[in-house]
């Protein structure tokens, strides 16, 4: 460590600092103690990287998420001020040299037993860190310190925040690379989406600069630009590794992630047998050595010291810079403005070492020319490698996936409606034709987080396709069914390929526009459709109901979905899902099982008796619990544990099942007000809820687009709320004699504005901040928490239906007891709007959420 020097701050939040440890990629790491004795490691991040709000917003989520890293053998995040006006993070400090300093300075390559245990303990670190859902993205020996009982990974994390800085910003100015050089995976080097399978390459790189001195492909040795080309293409020299490793070292850095080994496999092969020493004498006594140097360590406090960047207030205070006196020479440097060559694989916890024989400038741009195959992408620190500019068919693709959602709501309401003809033409009972449209539903339900999962692995554009093609097949076989067998095998797979395109489309969507004005037009679209399609159906099958033949009705849909497979396969760019990224198995199990087990038991509610009913939804209930627990346990989750902490996200999923209720109880609702009240046929009635449709559509693009990267989420969602319950309190106030003018539209108008309105900011909220690779999985749960809403609002539905209509009597009136059980239902979805507004009142941001980049996908 080396003392203070004048220009450094004394104090930065609550620690008073002793001395500096060293430089790291974004700042300065001094080493502090705070009032009650502890001693910290505090990382204070450069004053250029602090005036990026992007990088200010991303720093801040990562250090949120690396406050959540467990386990013995990471050194454990335990403050931070990232609102500061320069943003600091306390770590726990770890009294040991790293890694590169035993090896390159004081002891040379470690024997066998040692780097047996070393990676063992470095497994058991990244699998905390892959269950924080995070990816460190730069182990190497410098990030590893070294200590009595064992390794400790530091950094983890943090340096996902450097990746928005691009293009023109600080990132390329400093020629800097986001990893090190020495020890980046091939998925790095080709600026391909990471995955924890990229921590375990760096793992294997560190592993043999532990047994052997040397770096994974001569890094030392050669150019920059050679050394990438090599990771990306050689396989690697493992002459010195002691050979009972070599098997593991070697599949570690396997050039495919895929078949690289878990960070829980690694920790499995390398446990050993006895306790004992893990490291040779000599290195022991040095870190002895080491630690009573600390000991009589007597910082000096250095004249003109400033009070820091955080003293005082937790959120934030006067920078050194701003503590300077009149007699302060203006070219002072901040200390936080470390050069970029100094930065570049610096040791935080010790003297920084010499440079690479190579200066890091920036790499020359590869093509496939050069061996890389395929365009790899921009290479990290490539001054030219600029974001891509947008597709310049990106709203022609919108209008594909809109018309793929679209598909899928108004295909279900017009099946819906033609029970009555395909009872009659296959002399079906109506409890024979129950299981139609419970096969629909359960398939559909239980299969969406699969679909998500697929869009993420095998990518959303070929799941896309896949689903059309199916769902246009199964809409023929369904309409050539002879009898109910065929019928309902026929729905089981149309459900099956609904599943695919909901969470692919929605996914692409998300992934498709970067510019906020342009994300919030795309998604007030695709919430319009969301809002209204199931209202549009019910008008296109009210009329094929009079017009059509069942079965023609059924192949009516077939036309349009060739129409989005020819778009999807012209309009959409072809992108692959995540490498290297393994399948949730375990995880697809609980969560299919358990979303099925719930839709069953909620959808067969009204014939059902009660205890079987409650053991199903019970049944649900726990297993949708044990997949959460899976997905915060495991290393390569469907859901990673960030897109499930974020409460905001977790509070829109529980309003948008709350609308899902609503949309379910309103569109039954508004077709007897039209029928029984008005006396109008199914097309007349269907005509009866465009204005429902136009309201939504008008409120979604026309208003709540155009604020909802302006305003906070709740801003919208409370009043599209509110406005929701009132309009469905309204219907529920329809009498027998009150006319459609006067007492039907103007309460569907106002749950068409409501919808509209909520609608927009809550589906950009549950996908806001997700990463491309786990865009289909965020996607699918947004469409398991509509499907459970709309299951629960059909459930209360039918069997308040079914207990009104059990107590007619000869002297009853059958039209006032449906009245009344539509009313009771209409009631019921007032009521769960409005408990769903009071988490959105207190659990969703109340500021304007900032596009993250890295989400970004140009479309």
């Amino acid at each position: 460590m080396d003392p203070l020097i004048a220009e450094d701050p004394s104090r930065i939040g609550p620690y008073r600092l002793i001395a500096r440890l060293g430089a790291g990629g974004m700042g300065l790491v001094y080493l502090g103690r705070f009032e009650g004795g502890r001693t910290v490691a505090v990382k204070v991040v450069q004053a250029e990287f602090a005036g990026n709000p992007e990088f200010r917003r991303r720093f801040a989520r990562e250090v949120a998420a690396a406050r959540r890293v467990g386990g013995s053998w990471t050194a454990a995040v335990l403050d931070a001020d990232t609102e500061a006006a320069v943003p600091w993070v306390a770590t726990q400090y770890i009294p040991g040299p790293d890694l590169q300093t035993v090896v390159a300075r004081q002891f040379g390559p470690l024997p066998e037993d040692s780097v047996r245990t070393l990676a063992n303990r470095l497994a058991l670190a990244l699998r905390a860190v892959h269950e924080a859902g995070l990816i460190h993205r730069d182990l190497k020996p410098s990030n590893v310190l070294v200590t009595v009982d064992g390794p400790r990974v530091i950094d983890f994390g943090i340096a996902r925040a450097m990746d928005s800085l691009t293009g023109d910003s600080l990132h390329t100015r400093t020629g800097m690379l986001i990893g090190s050089p020495g020890f980046m995976s091939p998925e790095q080097v080709r600026g391909l989406e990471l995955s924890p399978a990229s921590d375990v390459f760096c793992l294997g790189a560190v592993l043999v600069y532990a047994a052997t001195g040397r770096m994974l492909f001569g890094a030392r040795d050669t150019g920059l630009n050679a050394h990438l080309f090599r990771i990306a293409e050689e396989e690697a020299d493992l002459t010195g590794v002691p050979e009972p490793l070599v098997e593991l070292v070697g599949a570690c850095l396997h050039k495919d992630p895929a078949r690289r080994p878990t960070p829980e496999e690694v920790a499995a092969r390398t446990a050993a047998d006895a306790a004992g020493e893990w490291l040779p004498g000599a290195v022991l006594a040095e870190l002895g050595r080491h630690a009573a140097r600390l000991l009589d360590y007597a910082p000096a406090s250095p004249v003109g010291a400033g009070p820091g960047p955080g003293a005082g207030s937790g959120s934030g205070g006067a920078g050194a810079s701003e503590a300077r006196t009149e007699d302060t020479p203006a070219e002072t440097r901040d200390p936080r403005l470390v050069p970029a060559q100094s930065r570049q694989d610096a040791a935080p916890y010790g003297t920084p070492p010499p440079p690479p024989a190579y200066a890091p400038t920036t790499p020359g741009r590869f093509g496939p020319a050069d061996g890389f195959g395929p365009p790899p992408g921009p290479v990290p620190g490539d001054p030219s490698a600029a974001p891509a500019p947008p597709h310049p068919r990106r709203w022609w693709g919108l209008a594909v996936l809109a018309l793929t959602q679209l598909l899928v709501l108004v295909e279900a309401a017009q099946f819906s409606l033609l029970g009555p003809q395909i009872h009659a033409a296959l002399n079906v009972s109506a409890d024979g034709l129950n299981p139609v449209f419970t096969a629909y539903l359960v398939a559909l339900g239980g299969l969406l987080l699969l679909g998500g999962h697929l869009a993420d692995l095998l990518g959303a554009r070929r799941m896309l396709v896949a689903g059309l093609i199916g769902f246009a097949a199964t809409a023929l076989f369904g309409g050539a069914a002879s009898g109910a067998g065929p019928l309902i095998a026929s729905r089981a797979l149309q459900g099956v390929f609904a599943a695919l395109l909901v969470p692919a489309a929605l996914s692409l969507v998300a992934t498709g526009f970067t510019d906020p004005r342009e994300r919030g037009r795309a998604f007030g679209i695709y919430a319009a459709v969301a809002a209204g399609g199931s209202a549009l159906g019910v008008f296109t099958g009210g009329w094929l109901a009079e017009t059509l033949a069942w079965r023609w009705a059924l192949w009516s849909i077939v036309p349009l979905a060739v129409l989005a497979l020819i778009g999807a396969l012209t309009l959409l760019p072809d992108r692959p899902g995540r490498t290297g990224v393994r399948f949730d198995g375990l995880g697809v199990l609980l969560g299919t099982a358990g979303s099925a087990a719930l839709t069953l038991g909620l959808a067969e509610a009204e014939d059902w008796g009660l205890v079987q009913t409650l053991i199903l939804v019970v049944a649900g209930i726990a297993l949708l619990a044990a997949f959460l627990w899976w997905q915060r346990s495991t290393s390569r989750p469907l859901l990673p544990a960030y897109v499930l902490a974020d409460r905001s996200r977790l509070t829109s999923l529980l309003v948008v099942l709350g609308t899902g209720v609503a949309l379910v109880v309103l569109l039954p609702a508004l077709g007897f007000f039209a029928q029984q009240i008005r006396g109008q046929g199914p097309a007349a009635s269907g005509a009866a809820h465009l204005p429902l449709v136009a309201a939504a559509l008008v409120t979604a693009t026309q208003v709540s687009a155009r604020l909802v990267h302006r305003v906070a989420p709740r801003a919208l969602i409370l009043p599209g709320l509110v406005a929701t319950a009132l309009g469905l309190a309204l219907l529920a106030g329809v009498g027998g004699a009150t006319t459609y003018a006067i007492g039907v539209l103007p309460g569907m108008l106002l749950t068409g504005i409501g919808l509209g309105l909520a609608l927009v900011p809550l589906y950009a909220t549950v996908t806001d901040g997700v990463s491309p690779q786990h865009a289909g999985g965020a996607a699918a749960a947004l469409g398991v928490a509509h499907h459970l809403g709309q299951s629960i609002g059909g459930a209360v539905l039918g069997t308040v239906l079914v207990s009104r209509l059990q107590q007619v009597s000869d002297d009853t009136d059958v039209f006032a007891r449906l009245l009344d059980a539509y009313t009771t239902t209409l009631w019921w979805a007032v009521g769960a709007v409005l408990l769903a507004a009071l988490p959105a009142a207190r659990l969703i941001r109340s500021r304007a959420g900032r596009r993250d980049a890295d989400q970004a996908v140009r479309f």
